[in-house]
């Protein structure tokens, strides 16, 4: 079973940009597809952006515009780049792997959930 690790929260300013990277321990190419998540303190885990092998995104409509989802087959890696953030995407990101790109929505998810990683936006 492939292995998940996301890196590369923190904390920045309302307005601020992070770029974060969920890393994989096996080729990404044979992935269907890989969605980043986020959950906030008392509430439940939401997809953010979900992109499919062939490149097909999908997005929270609450970050579209600001956020954008890509990945690298050769570094087996699937990034995150968040601009323009705001105090409402303070939030524990995690990402996992799903059948295909409307599964990132509504599972199954491949594999087990990680640590995630913090990001948290100050006013």
């Amino acid at each position: 079973q492939v292995q998940l690790v996301e890196s590369g929260g923190g904390l920045v300013q309302a307005g601020g940009s992070l770029r974060l990277s969920c890393a994989a321990s096996d080729s990404i190419s044979r992935i269907n597809a890989v969605g980043w998540y986020r959950q906030a303190p008392e509430k439940q885990r939401d997809l953010v952006a979900g992109i499919a092998r062939g490149g097909t995104t999908r997005y929270a409509d609450s970050v579209k515009g600001r956020f954008t989802i890509s990945r690298d087959n050769d570094q087996n890696t699937v990034y995150l780049q968040m601009n323009d953030l705001k105090p409402e995407d303070t939030a524990v990101y995690y990402c996992n792997t799903a059948t295909s790109l409307y599964a990132t929505k509504f599972g199954p998810w491949g594999v087990s959930w990680g640590q995630g990683t913090q990001v948290t936006v100050s006013s």
